[in-house]
């Protein structure tokens, strides 16, 4: 029988993409948006309507509501959690209310999970959470060690919970390249510095591996992609060399380059293929991947740290522009 998925945060960049393709696939006989704002759940129902789809259905509701969330997981089986809080100057001006959502949220989403009949739990997580340092990616790396712990109290439950990470997702809200392509009529674009640099995915890419991580996921694990590193100096030469470049100075918050995978989670990551896996130190969980007859090997890096700053490949500057126009269609470059 056809499953049925609820989507937290489901109004957003991620969950409009992946909204889209679950319903191409006719794979579920129900699905759910679970978010807090009825502007952004009517502007999605212009385009996905209830009478057009009728398998879908609208949720209003704060993943801060326990007892809603309890609802709406009501004959649930897959759940994928958007949800969150995401700026980082706004997470360092009202910590609590970032860890309200983020974290407190997150338990919210779990102890509803474990009380109703919901079979699988992907979570999505940012590379900012690898060893954090703003609080964005601090109440994160709470949120992914929740998730990753709550395979400990399941009990008997038919239940499992599992993380995806990856980094800067091109062209969604608050990310450089919409930014630079607005600032680029003033003919000045800011950057930080000139050596930083950020893991690049694209939408696409990303909601594959939400689907992927759905279908092969056995609980407990960080699942952390493959992808390619990009210079932002490089970026803002893509969309538009002429621009003078104005050095601004990293901001409070950000790093010069990001990791996903840190020197300490090194040992307990295992490489799957085109995803590497961060697994619980509990090695039960190497032996569910033996059991599981799935083959990997240990993650092996020379500098022991998957970082975007000695990453393996670089997009160019040719390449940039190239994906700019595919993702950033609706904006004339």
């Amino acid at each position: 029988m056809a499953k049925s998925i609820l989507i937290t945060g489901g109004t957003g960049s991620f969950g409009k993409a992946f909204l889209k393709k679950i319903l191409e696939s006719k794979l579920y006989e129900r699905i759910v948006i679970y978010s807090r704002d009825e502007l952004k759940q009517w502007e999605l129902q212009q385009t996905f309507s209830i009478q057009k789809y009728p398998s879908l259905r609208y949720f209003l509701g704060d993943i801060r509501d326990k007892s809603r969330l309890r609802e709406a997981l009501e004959n649930i089986d897959v759940v994928v959690h958007a949800a969150a809080l995401k700026q980082v100057p706004a997470a360092e001006y009202n910590p609590m209310e970032f860890i309200k959502t983020n974290v407190l949220g997150a338990n919210n989403l779990i102890e509803a999970c474990l009380a109703t009949s919901v079979k699988k739990v992907i979570a999505l997580s940012t590379d900012k959470a690898a060893a954090p340092i703003n609080l964005y990616g601090a109440t994160k790396l709470c949120s992914d060690k929740l998730f990753v712990a709550a395979n400990n109290i399941k009990g008997n439950k038919e239940i499992l919970f599992s993380v995806v990470r990856y980094g800067n997702v091109m062209g969604s809200r608050g990310s450089v390249i919409p930014y630079f392509l607005n600032m680029k009529k003033s003919g000045k674009l800011p950057i930080t510095d000139i050596k930083m640099t950020r893991f690049n995915i694209t939408l696409a890419d990303g909601v594959k591996m939400v689907e992927w991580a759905m279908n092969n996921a056995l609980g407990g694990e960080i699942f952390v992609p493959k992808i390619p590193s990009y210079r932002v100096i490089d970026v803002a030469d893509a969309i538009d060399e002429t621009c003078e470049k104005d050095i601004i100075g990293i901001r409070p918050g950000e790093k010069l380059h990001e990791e996903m995978i840190t020197e300490s989670d090194a040992p307990n990551t295992i490489d799957i293929g085109k995803y590497y896996a961060i697994l619980p130190s509990d090695k039960t969980y190497e032996q569910k991947y033996i059991d599981a007859g799935i083959t990997f090997k240990k993650f092996s890096l020379e500098n022991g740290s998957y970082n975007s700053g000695t990453n393996s490949e670089f997009l160019s500057v040719e390449s940039l522009k190239e994906l700019i126009k595919n993702e950033c269609k609706n904006i004339d470059i």
